[in-house]
């Protein structure tokens, strides 16, 4: 009998959901064979069977979340003569081995049958149920999670509902110094309930509430985002550059690949090669922070640029690779191509990685100018504004020219402030300059 685990599909997964079951039990299965589709924190993906033999059992029903090595299901790959007795999910989501005194599959059932997990004895006390890494954070930081609620499998606290208490340990009532019972299983009684915390919306009928559970990916970018937030100290420079020659040079481009049956190019696309271009020429600005410990940071040869895309299925950041290399023509081809896969949920974990800085671009939603959060472990983001008609002064005269404004949020502990200054500088010559894009 074979355990099929949660696997790792991306370099941020810690969780997957199972999505849909594309084998069921009883099911033959052959190495190659789709088993299932779990959702992880980017998106979608397919997993294949490595061994073949015949599904026994799914472990996790559809819906519900496993950490990763969790098992998921079984398969009998016919080289055992009696299988073991496959593991028993418990009230909490958790898969636990069958106790000394279940049987073996095959072998005779005792007299007096064992107590399964849905019959187990409950109180009227209430129980919290967390992961091995809450209950670890909670012994190291004397937390009290009684009031907090979980959004793991059954309830379960998960690393992810303790971003709000590590980040306000204010929160943490005076009581706390008394550890709160946590297990993994039921029948643990925890320490009386707490006043929740003051940061917690209360859910009442004035303010006509509802919960809404968020999906795995929306749940992993609210931790990424705030880990960057609270542990990576960000500054902001902003520039503005005249994209007067810019917004022609597309005009005059794209009416001759019309002619042509090509594609038309976007502002992004002449933007994510001159942000590349930029890059080669400040390789320090294209690189990540270690940590404390190292006194190191590294700086990134290949220029692989991400695309924040705010796709159906939430945001992901797909990577075009070696960016400098290409040519806007292929730089839009490709981001066309990830979008589409973003929007299908078909985006692979080896097209989400790698990346050594991020682009997220809202001036197509009429923002003219924003900060943006690093995504790690990059050491910088550029948030991109809409080009707008503005009266300019050139010369004497007074015309309207289009304008552009971007910020660069930078991670200071490698990139200081006349580094960023001399990225944008360069980026504005570029942008002001846009043959010298297309050469």
């Amino acid at each position: 009998m074979i355990e099929i685990t949660m696997p790792r599909l991306s370099d941020t997964m810690e969780e997957g959901a199972i999505a849909v079951w594309h084998k069921q039990p009883g099911d033959r299965v052959e190495i190659g064979d789709v088993l299932v589709e779990i959702e992880t924190d980017k998106a979608t993906m397919e997993f294949e069977a490595y061994e073949a033999g015949t599904l026994v059992k799914h472990l996790v029903p559809e819906g519900e979340q496993a950490s990763i090595g969790t098992p998921i299901a079984l398969l009998d790959d016919g080289k055992q003569a009696a299988a073991p007795a496959p593991a028993v999910a418990d009230s909490a989501g958790m898969v636990r081995p069958p106790a000394a005194s279940e049987p073996a599959a095959g072998s005779p059932a005792p007299s007096s049958r064992p107590l399964p997990a849905t019959d187990a004895v409950h109180d009227d006390r209430a129980r919290l149920f967390a992961s091995p890494l809450v209950r670890k954070l909670a012994r190291e930081n004397n937390l009290d999670l009684s009031h907090l609620r979980g959004t793991g499998p059954g309830g379960r606290i998960i690393r992810a509902d303790t971003d709000e208490l590590l980040a306000h340990p204010a929160a943490v009532t005076a009581g706390a110094g008394e550890p709160t019972a946590l297990t993994d299983a039921p029948g643990v009684p925890d320490a009386p309930p707490t006043t929740p915390a003051a940061s917690a919306p209360p859910i009442d009928d004035k303010r006509g509430s509802e919960v809404v559970p968020l999906s795995n990916m929306r749940r992993v970018i609210a931790r990424r985002l705030g880990e960057s937030a609270r542990t990576v100290p960000h500054f902001y420079v902003t520039a503005v550059a005249d994209a007067e020659n810019l917004v022609r040079l597309r005009t005059e481009l794209n009416a001759q690949l019309v002619a042509a049956g090509r594609p038309k190019m976007s502002i992004n696309d002449l933007l994510i090669r001159a942000s590349a271009l930029a890059l080669r020429e400040h390789p320090r600005v294209n690189a990540s922070y270690i940590d404390d410990a190292s006194g190191e940071m590294l700086v990134h040869n290949r220029v692989n640029v991400g695309v924040a895309v705010a796709s159906g299925n939430g945001l992901v950041v797909p990577v075009i690779e070696n960016a400098d290399q290409k040519t806007v023509s292929q730089l839009g081809a490709e981001t066309r191509h990830l979008v589409s896969l973003a929007n299908e949920k078909k985006l692979t974990a080896e097209q989400m990685s790698g990346g050594t800085f991020t682009i997220s671009n809202l001036g197509m939603f009429g923002v003219e100018q924003f900060t943006a959060i690093i995504n790690p472990p990059e050491g910088a983001i550029l948030a991109v504004g809409g080009t707008a008609r503005e009266a300019v002064v050139v010369g004497d005269a007074i015309l309207p020219r289009h304008r552009m404004r971007y910020t660069l949020s930078a991670d200071h502990r490698i990139i200081d402030g006349a580094l960023a200054a001399q990225f944008l500088q360069t980026l504005t010559r570029l942008i002001e300059n846009p043959w010298t894009i297309i050469a």
